[in-house]
């Protein structure tokens, strides 16, 4: 329970000015009452806490284990306290504006191996208990689109507002526009072209102006309903379907591509990354393979012992 009449007021203000939900409240409440403990285990008041005092608290949140993100927020909730108290007239100064949030931590993306990709592509061809035309479709939905996201690394907001004719022409090659507006040419694969083509002669009555449409025609295919066809295809795959999504084919594309020897930057252009520092996260595969390296082929490594003379 939240203990101060300043604390209450500043979650009244939450309400009153930014209609802050139940959820948020009780959000900002736990991350008061864990500074307000803290500090109440040293004599102080929230009211009367000093900066250093209030750096303590955070090192022992890290020192607790909390996740970086966690730290973060709880920070940024003081942040916000402390400055409602300065505007209010109740401190003269926010002694939580010079703190310094953790840095966030790295977070290595999730990728399938590409044997899992081969299986997930084939559990999209039409099978014989596909004796539906709209299941023999949704396969061929479903196989176009994950062909597309693996061999190209596209955004799923990328994919799906492909027009029915992006891919007409001789060359197989795709100009997408990205993020900010930014466009790029990527290379299709054979087998995501012959796919496509399936797809694109199956759906050709339908006179769409999309490349996937959706259940109405005129509108392309939403992000709901292809999120239902992925968890269809890792299910006749044999893979867990929750841990799938279109961002982690396009996390294995990137990575099976460095693992395999790409340049960084020829990936950052096939990403559609502005900064190479997005894509570098991927450089973790490089390192690995290093690593292991190093250890199956180094002397004194563990198992590759020098050869006696």
């Amino acid at each position: 329970m939240i203990k101060g009449h300043e604390a209450e007021l500043f979650l009244e203000m939450l309400v009153a000015e930014r209609a802050a939900s139940a959820r948020t409240l009780a959000a900002y409440a736990a991350d008061l009452e864990s500074c307000s403990d803290f500090l109440a285990m040293r004599g102080i008041l929230p009211v009367d806490a000093k900066t250093d005092e209030l750096a303590a608290w955070l090192a022992d949140l890290g020192a607790d284990g909390q996740a970086r993100r966690t730290i973060a927020r709880r920070l940024s909730c003081i942040r916000q306290f402390y400055l409602f108290l300065l505007r209010e007239g109740i401190r003269k100064d926010n002694p939580a504006a010079t703190l310094d949030s953790p840095r966030p931590e790295l977070a290595l993306p999730h990728f399938l191996s590409e044997a899992e990709v081969e299986a997930l592509i084939e559990a999209c061809h039409v099978q014989e208990s596909d004796n539906t035309v709209a299941q023999k479709r949704r396969m061929l939905v479903a196989r176009a689109a994950l062909e597309l996201l693996y061999s190209s690394g596209l955004r799923i907001s990328e994919l799906l507002s492909l027009p029915r004719e992006a891919l007409r022409g001789e060359r197989p090659m795709l100009l997408i526009r990205g993020k900010g507006g930014r466009e790029r040419l990527v290379p299709v694969s054979v087998t995501a072209w012959q796919a496509v083509k399936e797809l694109y002669a199956c759906d050709a009555w339908l006179e769409s102006p999309w490349l996937f449409p959706g259940r109405d025609p005129k509108r392309a295919l939403t992000r709901q309903a292809f999120d239902k066809i992925l968890h269809e295809a890792g299910v006749r795959a044999g893979l867990d379907p929750t841990c799938l999504s279109p961002h982690v084919l396009r996390h294995s594309f990137a990575t099976h591509l460095l693992a395999r020897g790409a340049d960084l930057r020829a990936l950052q252009m096939l990403l559609g990354h502005a900064d190479i520092s997005t894509t570098q996260i991927y450089t973790h595969v490089q390192t690995e393979h290093l690593r292991r390296v190093v250890e199956s082929c180094h002397p004194l490594a563990e198992g590759g012992g020098r050869k006696g003379n």
